[in-house]
């Protein structure tokens, strides 16, 4: 028996979001034309693959068949790639922008090969979030913490990067000709933010630790509009990832912060149900990444991360 791989497809897309109408249009076809390549593909396999009373579900067949049927897909994209020489495409939203995500992606998987980025800009992890589940995209990249109200169920996510933190001051701060800095000794200064905090798990968290009540926040306006506050607040300061290219001739200051060090949890995440061909190749990219430039390490004491990123450590 030979597999039509547009009815795999269509079997993938509907298995991803258990929802005729939201597949059909993730496919570009109508859920009439969806509904007759199951039946087809369902009659080719003589079992059926979903439970359609009270709801649609994958039937034990589905099940057996969906990981299966994932990597048909996967081959029929290499085929057409030794041939055509163009790559499969990964949609990747990524949010924290002026932290620069994508350095880190780029980073682990430049021996990919041959695969077609197409990276989203997502407002923030909820708004992200909402996108996998939706299957408008297909991977997030950035700061993962808990969502209320169960909004982030169905998704999966791995910790890929712990990243420093250096705090950032303008040259007329009275500490910006410290060699390092520890967290409390900003007690006294004010927190500029990059965006509202309510949005900033992060920063929200870093605050409260170390007793900073000082802060400001408001809305994003880029890198630019934040350095100008730091260089125009001789109390103000923020944080940012070690790696983070500044803006150049402005006497910004980046000075460690240690004692502990704060690092910045960098995770991948995805929707389990709908899994990319690709994702177990990226994660391996990751994993690699991080072994050979020392991404994953924390030292207990040493290094301070937020409570809600303790269980990532543990799952890596």
């Amino acid at each position: 028996m030979d597999l039509d791989l547009a009815l795999v497809r269509a079997f993938v897309a509907t298995a991803g979001t258990l929802h005729f109408g939201r597949a059909a249009a993730e496919l570009r076809t109508s859920q009439q034309a969806l509904s007759k390549r199951i039946a087809r593909l369902e009659e080719s396999l003589g079992t059926r693959l979903f439970e359609r009373q009270g709801g649609i579900r994958l039937s034990e067949a589905g099940v057996r068949f969906l990981p299966a049927a994932r990597d048909a897909l996967a081959a029929g994209e290499r085929a057409i790639a030794a041939v055509t020489g163009a790559g499969p495409v990964v949609r990747i939203d990524t949010w924290g922008h002026l932290y620069a995500p994508m350095r880190t992606v780029a980073e682990a998987v430049l021996e990919l090969g041959a695969v077609r980025w197409e990276p989203g800009a997502g407002r923030d992890w909820p708004s992200v979030a909402q996108a996998l589940l939706r299957g408008d995209t297909d991977l997030g990249f950035g700061r993962v913490h808990p969502l209320p109200d169960g909004r982030d169920a169905g998704l999966t996510q791995r910790l890929v990067r712990l990243e420093p933190v250096d705090v950032v001051v303008g040259p007329s701060h009275p500490l910006a000709d410290a060699d390092a800095l520890r967290p409390a000794d900003l007690r006294d200064s004010v927190l500029w933010c990059p965006a509202e905090l309510d949005r900033l798990d992060f920063l929200r968290r870093f605050a409260d630790e170390f007793g900073i009540t000082r802060r400001h926040d408001g809305p994003n306006l880029g890198l630019d509009r934040l350095v100008q506050h730091l260089c125009g607040d001789p109390d103000g300061f923020t944080v940012f990832p070690a790696d983070v290219p500044l803006p150049d001739q402005t006497g910004l200051r980046c000075i460690p912060l240690v004692e502990p060090t704060p690092l910045y949890a960098w995770s991948l995440a995805w929707r389990e149900s709908s899994r990319h061909p690709l994702l177990d190749t990226l994660l391996r990219c990751f994993t690699e990444a991080g072994r050979t430039r020392r991404w994953l390490e924390y030292a207990p004491g040493h290094d301070w991360l937020p409570d809600v990123d303790h269980p990532k450590l543990a799952a890596r």
